[in-house]
């Protein structure tokens, strides 16, 4: 009986350190902006990310995959040829998508 509660509480930590925050503190500065942005953000370990942006009606109008370090990261974004307006800005890693907005001025 003590083997099995021990497995069982085993598996369930394992469980809930697996499903820890793997992306936090996603930011753009300055915001709005007119030429480029920063976009920042902490990972918990070294990994592939793909920071992907969309316009207001869903198009995506950037996509790239980016190597991220443990601790904080940062990506700077330039307009080019992107239209002022409204834009959502999302950072995808293994297991987690974090969305927010910018705003082109």
């Amino acid at each position: 009986m003590k083997k099995l509660l021990l497995v069982l509480f085993l598996t369930a930590s394992f469980v809930g350190f697996s499903q820890e925050k793997s992306i936090e503190n996603l930011s753009a500065a300055p915001n709005p902006f007119t030429n480029s942005t920063k976009i920042t953000f902490n990972t918990v370990s070294n990994s592939a990310i793909i920071l992907n942006v969309k316009n207001v009606l869903g198009k995506t109008v950037f996509k790239k995959a980016y190597k991220t370090k443990l601790g904080l990261n940062s990506i700077s974004f330039y307009k080019n040829n992107l239209s002022t307006g409204i834009y959502i800005y999302s950072i995808q890693g293994k297991n987690k998508i974090i969305s927010k907005r910018f705003v082109i001025k």
